[in-house]
C-alpha cells in the first residue's frame, strides 16, 4: 500500500516537472522572440496633408433648392414688413392725400417713391455680371493652380523619390535626432515646398499612419522600413517654390494618382465632401 502510494506520488512529481518545464521553454522562447523583435530599426517618417478648402459653396441640389425656398416663404409670410414695405404705404396714402387735396405733402418723401428705388434697384442688378464658377485655370486643367475647383478641398501632392521609384505623395522625410514629429513635419514641408508656403497645423499629434518595409537589400543596413506619421494642415496663403514639382489634387483626382498602398491611410483621415 505504501509503495504503491510512494510510485503515484513520483509519477505525479514528474508530471508536473514536464510541465513546468514544457512552459518555461515556451515562456524563453516568446522573451527571445520580443528581445528580437524590440530590436528592429525602424526610421520614423513625417509627412504633411495640405488642404486648401472651399472658397466657394457648392451649386445646390435639387432638394437643397426647394428646401430653401420654403424656408424663404415661411420666413416671408412669418416676418413683420420691412422698411421698403412701410415705404410703399406710406407712398399710398401720399398719393391719395394729392388727388384729394388735403393735407400737407412732404416734398422730399416725393422725390424718389419706394417704386422708384426699386425700379432703380432691379435696373442695377440686371447691369451687375456674376462671375463665372469656371476659371482660366480649370478650362486649362492647371494642376499647379490653386484657382481650380473653387468648390471644392484641394490636396497638396509632390514628387517624391522613395527608395528607386518616384511617386506622387504629400511631403514627407525622416525624423531628425532631437526633433519631435511635430518639427519634423514643419521643417520637411519647408524644405519641399520652400519658405513661402504659409499653412496652419491643426495640432501636435499625427492624423494617420503607415508603415512600409524596405526590399530586402536597403534591410541589410539594419533599418526595417518606414513608419509614416501624418499631420493635416490648412493652406492660408502664399505659393510653392518654383523648382518644386507639385499638384493641388481633389478627392477624385487624389484616388487616382496616390499609390495604391497608400491610399487608404490617407483617405481615412480626410473629410468626405458627399
Amino acid at each position: 500500500m505504501f509503495k504503491r502510494s510512494l510510485h503515484l506520488c513520483a509519477k505525479s512529481t514528474i508530471n508536473s516537472l514536464s510541465t513546468f518545464m514544457r512552459l518555461e521553454a515556451r515562456s524563453t522562447s516568446t522573451t527571445s522572440k520580443t528581445i528580437s523583435e524590440t530590436k528592429e530599426k525602424w526610421d520614423l517618417v513625417s509627412a504633411v496633408c495640405v488642404e486648401r478648402h472651399p472658397v466657394i459653396s457648392k451649386p445646390l441640389k435639387d432638394i437643397e433648392t426647394k428646401f430653401q425656398h420654403y424656408l424663404d416663404q415661411l420666413e416671408f409670410e412669418n416676418s413683420m414688413k420691412s422698411d421698403h414695405e412701410l415705404r410703399h404705404e406710406k407712398d399710398k396714402e401720399i398719393q391719395e392725400q394729392i388727388k384729394a387735396g388735403t393735407g400737407e405733402i412732404d416734398m422730399d418723401a416725393i422725390k424718389q417713391t419706394a417704386q422708384d428705388f426699386e425700379d432703380a434697384s432691379l435696373d442695377e442688378l440686371n447691369k451687375f455680371q456674376f462671375a463665372s464658377r469656371t476659371t482660366e485655370a480649370d478650362k486649362k486643367n492647371d494642376l499647379t493652380s490653386l484657382d481650380r475647383k473653387l468648390d471644392k478641398n484641394l490636396v497638396l501632392l509632390v514628387e517624391q523619390q522613395v527608395g528607386e521609384k518616384i511617386f506622387w505623395i504629400p511631403p514627407q522625410g525622416v525624423r531628425k535626432d532631437g526633433e519631435t514629429l511635430r518639427q519634423t513635419a514643419e521643417r520637411v514641408l519647408k524644405e519641399t515646398c520652400g519658405e513661402t508656403l504659409n499653412v496652419k497645423f491643426y495640432g501636435n499629434a499625427p492624423c494617420g499612419f503607415y508603415k512600409y518595409k524596405y526590399p530586402q537589400t536597403l534591410r541589410e543596413t539594419g533599418v526595417i522600413g518606414a513608419k509614416i506619421f501624418y499631420y493635416q494642415a490648412k493652406y492660408l496663403k502664399g505659393s510653392l517654390a518654383s523648382q518644386a514639382k507639385y499638384q493641388w489634387l481633389d478627392r477624385e483626382e487624389l484616388e487616382n494618382t496616390l499609390p495604391v498602398p497608400l491610399k487608404k491611410s490617407v483617405t481615412q483621415f480626410l473629410i468626405d465632401e458627399d
